[in-house]
């Protein structure tokens, strides 16, 4: 992942970048995408807080309804909207520039995401069969059916907004500071699952789940530096997150769109962690894939 030769497309994503690379415009760019997400989010909950019941409040911050975790995937928006801010004060980008060019950018995307439904199609015959206890149906079929356009594009705004906070903006300011790839893929990629690790709420396996989102973040980053565009780790991303929270759950947590429960929560050390093991692979599996399809 480190030949240099390989990430030769990642230049057009710098161009811009490199005429302001100092460090400073990075880390106050950063201050002031937090700032912007956390104030209109604040507006935001407490708006939908009061269209709720009371006895629901804790609802909306767990997303454990279809409504909740609607508005919560939405909310991910306004780090879209702070990166397009930070990018035009402080570089003097655009959001486009950040995703790379946009014809370029949805034909990567679509080459990788129907190479990963392809690969998504045949995993599902293939053993291990079930997850111990049988799955608990969470939404009507019906019910999820009619939603799940709407989730669907809920799902990828919550997915580019993270891509283009840290294999857009973060990586990119890097890269243009910095030549080793091992700071501009490395230090992201651990920011990344530094943002994923919850003990609060994965328990013992709070650092397993982190060091799978420093993995993930790695293989985006890879991939964004090979294609040019953002386009091969948005979906990529879109894939791995539709299927854990449109398809098949955890219960805790931004479940309310799920067709099914998992039958065992993120905190239990015994079930999730073989199938964190299994999700490493599947992910790598995907990454090879998407890295295919860019070839073709």
């Amino acid at each position: 992942m480190r030949d240099p030769a390989a990430y030769s497309a990642h230049e057009r994503l710098l161009r811009e970048a490199r005429a302001r690379p100092e460090l400073w415009r990075l880390v106050l760019g950063l201050v002031i995408i937090l700032t912007l997400y956390i104030a209109l989010n604040s507006v935001l909950f407490a708006v939908v807080g009061r269209l709720l019941a009371s006895h629901r409040d804790q609802g909306l911050l767990q997303a454990t309804s279809a409504f909740t975790t609607l508005v919560l995937l939405i909310s991910f928006g306004f780090l879209t909207l702070g990166v397009a801010v930070a990018a035009r004060q402080l570089q003097r980008r655009s959001l486009a520039s950040i995703l790379g060019p946009f014809s370029l950018f949805l034909r990567q995307f679509w080459q990788v995401f129907r190479a990963l439904v392809i690969l998504g199609l045949v995993m599902m015959v293939l053993p291990p069969y079930g997850m111990g206890e049988p799955l608990t149906q969470n939404l009507a079929l019906s019910t999820w059916l009619l939603l799940f356009p709407l989730s669907a594009i809920a799902v990828l705004i919550q997915t580019s907004a993270e891509e283009v906070l840290f294999r857009g903006y973060i990586q990119q300011s890097l890269a243009a500071r910095f030549r080793s790839p091992v700071i501009w893929i490395g230090l992201p990629s651990v920011l990344f699952a530094a943002g994923h690790y919850a003990p609060g709420i994965t328990g013992e396996n709070a650092l397993l789940v982190a060091v799978w989102s420093c993995v993930f973040g790695l293989l985006a980053a890879d991939l964004t530096a090979r294609a040019g565009t953002l386009g091969p780790a948005i979906a990529m991303h879109f894939m791995n997150n539709t299927i854990a929270l449109l398809f098949i759950s955890l219960p805790e947590t931004l479940s309310g769109l799920a067709l099914y429960l998992l039958p065992f929560g993120m905190s239990e050390s015994g079930l999730l962690r073989q199938w964190l093991f299994v999700d490493f692979a599947a992910m790598i599996v995907s990454w090879l894939t998407a890295r295919l399809a860019l070839r073709r």
